[in-house]
């Protein structure tokens, strides 16, 4: 890479039209985002469907959001699988592809201990030449990546960057702390993005938000304002996006039907997406869910 990957950088969610991709929504999608400033995209993130989505749609999905991007951006590619040599597969994928750096989880299912996932990055680190970043994301991979464990594969080089959706700001603090006694060896992004305003106060060099699908100017004044030591107004964008996440809470729908299903039907809404339409078993917000997300838009001056 040129430069590191740093500021406001959305996992971008799949727009989909009879279970199939929808190529003219998410060019919508991608250009309304660089449109509004953000600095880099994570293509096949959690908010992408990478666990949803076969190994031709995963393909699909870099294929045409390097067609629409076109260099305009660096791009973060997920290469997420349950362990070691399927991750690699992806990464080759992804290099055919011209991708900027990559994104795996630790290994899952075969649930490992820390000296595995160590190896499990360095054997990535040494397929491949694109820069690795880690996801720490232990809620779906059930491997907490600790400070100690990350700040040392950074020091190494094995590590380019970490994408925070832990939710644990303790750690981060801790993390965050290491990694300027060492030097900044490492990128660090919050996927956090409630609270992307104290993860600037701890020292992240960017966000990764799911909502910057549904509001990315917001995200993209506030990481400004960041920059400008303008904490009054970091605070206020933060306020006003916090507001907005609460789209996510819907009636009888949970976990991934309730956040990007909420996500996708605020862009549906927002004349984004042509549809709300989910991958298979789950299903699109309908009714007094879709009226919920509207009115959230409505308040805070998105519709």
């Amino acid at each position: 890479m040129v430069k590191p990957i740093r500021g406001v950088v959305p996992p971008l969610a799949i727009p989909l039209k009879d279970g199939e991709l929808d190529v003219p929504s998410l060019e919508r999608t991608i250009n309304r985002m660089i449109d509004a400033g953000i600095d880099a995209l994570f293509v096949l993130g959690s908010s992408g469907e990478v666990v949803f989505s076969t190994n031709t749609r995963r393909e699909q999905i870099i294929r045409e959001s390097m067609r629409i991007i076109d260099g305009r951006i660096p791009v973060l590619c997920g290469v997420i699988d349950t362990e070691t040599e399927r991750v690699i597969e992806h990464i080759r994928v992804a290099e055919k592809y011209g991708v900027d750096a990559v994104v795996a989880t630790a290994p899952f299912y075969a649930l490992q201990g820390e000296t595995e996932v160590k190896e499990h990055f360095r054997i990535l680190h040494e397929s491949t030449d694109l820069p690795i970043w880690a996801y720490d994301i232990p809620v779906c991979v059930h491997f907490k990546l600790s400070p100690n464990l990350l700040m040392e594969l950074g020091k190494e080089g094995t590590l380019s960057g970490v994408k925070d959706s832990s939710g644990d700001d303790v750690s981060f603090r801790f993390l965050s702390r290491m990694n300027e006694e060492a030097g900044h060896p490492l990128q660090l992004l919050t996927g956090h993005e409630v609270v992307v305003d104290g993860a600037y106060l701890s020292g992240a060099d960017g966000s990764v938000p799911g909502l910057g699908n549904v509001d990315p100017d917001g995200y993209v004044r506030q990481w400004k304002a960041f920059q400008a030591g303008d904490w009054q107004a970091v605070r206020e964008e933060q306020d006003r996006l916090a507001d907005l996440m609460t789209i996510v809470n819907v009636s009888g729908v949970q976990g991934f039907g309730a956040g990007i299903g909420a996500f996708k039907t605020a862009l549906r809404e927002l004349g984004v997406f042509d549809t709300n339409d989910m991958p298979r078993p789950v299903k699109p917000l309908e009714g007094e869910n879709v009226e919920h997300v509207r009115s959230v838009l409505r308040k805070v001056g998105l519709l």
